[in-house]
């Protein structure tokens, strides 16, 4: 007569074979996905984005770093900008990329130097930029940055008069191909970039920004009144084109 324990055994090694592969289908699957709702979206998917779509149990983190693996030394990469995901040409392959859609807007001196500003220190007021610059900012050269979707308005600081703060936008980072806002270059990039260049003051260090857009314990959150009085929407709630 056989043994009861060996038919379990035998029950158990031949299910496990079964068990493996319909995970590994299911993983599979669950990559599949991911790559298709990212590379169909116009624009960086969030991380809850997909894990909404996906089988319920899904390790996004785990398959979007696959993916980021696989994609790696093809043409097309995945990249990731904060905690979203976006398929982008390789950046040595930029060069064989023809753009029809005429010819890039440069941006001024002014408004290169206020976004740089921002960028490093956020979230920061129009009078600290002025500070900072020593000179008056114009509304124009933010109304040039926000237009193109790389700087927006934070909150109100607590401080008299509840000016507003100003920090970068998500576009921001995918524009210049940093993941976080830790990836912006530090002092040894930007000497060997030539940016820094000259006589540097004693004690000069480059701020590290702040990462995650989550208001600071001196900041309130902008109000629909907020909005209207800057002009953000019209009176009634409905936003400017």
């Amino acid at each position: 007569m056989a043994d009861p324990d060996d038919e379990d055994a035998d029950l158990t090694q031949q299910e496990e074979p079964d068990s493996t592969s319909a995970e590994l289908r299911r993983t599979r699957d669950s990559i599949r996905m991911a790559e298709a709702l990212v590379f169909a979206s116009s624009s960086p998917v969030s991380e809850n984005f997909i894990a909404e779509r996906l089988p319920a149990g899904s390790n996004v983190p785990a398959i979007m770093r696959h993916l980021k693996e696989a994609y790696a030394p093809r043409g097309v990469n995945l990249v990731q900008v904060d905690d979203h995901w976006a398929f982008r040409t390789a950046a040595d392959l930029s060069f064989a990329i023809r753009k029809d859609d005429g010819e890039v807007r440069k941006l001024s001196r002014a408004a290169l130097e206020v976004l740089a500003i921002i960028a490093y220190h956020q979230p920061v007021t129009r009078a600290e930029i002025e500070e900072i610059r020593g000179v008056q900012t114009s509304r124009g050269t933010l109304d040039v940055l926000m237009e193109a979707g790389w700087v927006r308005f934070r909150g109100r600081r607590r401080t008299p008069g509840r000016p507003v703060t100003i920090g970068t936008t998500r576009d921001f980072l995918d524009h210049f191909g940093l993941e976080e806002l830790r990836d912006l270059p530090g002092m040894e990039e930007l000497k060997g970039a030539g940016l820094l260049s000259g006589r540097i003051p004693p004690g000069f260090n480059v701020p590290l920004p702040l990462s995650g857009d989550e208001l600071t314990e001196d900041e309130d959150p902008i109000t629909q009144l907020d909005l209207e009085e800057l002009g953000l929407l019209t009176p009634g709630g409905e936003a400017d084109e």
